[in-house]
Formats: structure tokens, sequence, C-alpha cells
């Protein structure tokens, strides 16, 4: 059975230091917020992710407020198309019998 070194034992020891660090390194790049042993964020939230916050906020707003306009335009031309049906047919039964609309 080998015993285990001093080398080894520090060799290993620097290893997950770094393993550590690149981990660290990687999650704060990606914008994963750090956190301490027990899983909480050090840093609950920074200025960046509320003010993105806000923005798509209010972008969801106008979104909603111009697809709001939408429906409404379409409800308009619908009440149009359907009104104005027997009139529509009329001159595409004259359309196909080769009159012309005076």
């Amino acid at each position: 059975m080998e015993f285990i070194t001093e080398t080894t034992v520090i060799g290993g020891t620097i290893a997950i230091s770094l393993a550590w660090i690149a981990n660290t390194w990687i999650r704060v790049k990606n914008g994963y917020p750090l956190e301490n042993s027990w899983g909480k964020a050090v840093y609950p939230k920074n200025d960046q992710a509320v003010e993105r916050v806000k923005l798509l906020t209010q972008e969801n707003a106008e979104l909603r407020a111009e697809l709001g306009s939408v429906k409404d335009r379409l409800g308009n031309v619908e009440r149009i198309v359907t009104d104005s049906g027997y009139h529509l047919t009329h001159e595409i039964d004259r359309l196909r019998d080769g009159t012309e609309a005076n």
C-alpha cells in the first residue's frame, strides 16, 4: 500500500483551488450571481439586472398597447368586409360576366 506523499496533497490542493477559481470566473462571465456556501447570492441584485427588468417591463407594456391597437383595427376590417359582403359578391359576379361598372 502506498502512502500519500506531501507533494500529492499539495498538488491536489492546488488543482482543487484552480478548479474553484475557474468555476467562479465562468459563472461571473456568464452573468450568474456569486453564491456563498449555503447557496445564497453574495450580491443579490446588481444595477444592470434591475435596469434590464425595467426596460423589458416598459417594452412589454408598449407591445401590449400596440397589440390592442392592431386588434381594434382588425375588428374594423372584419366589420367592413362582412357588412359589404353582398356588394363584394355582386362586383365579383359582374367581373366574371365581363361587364364593367359604370
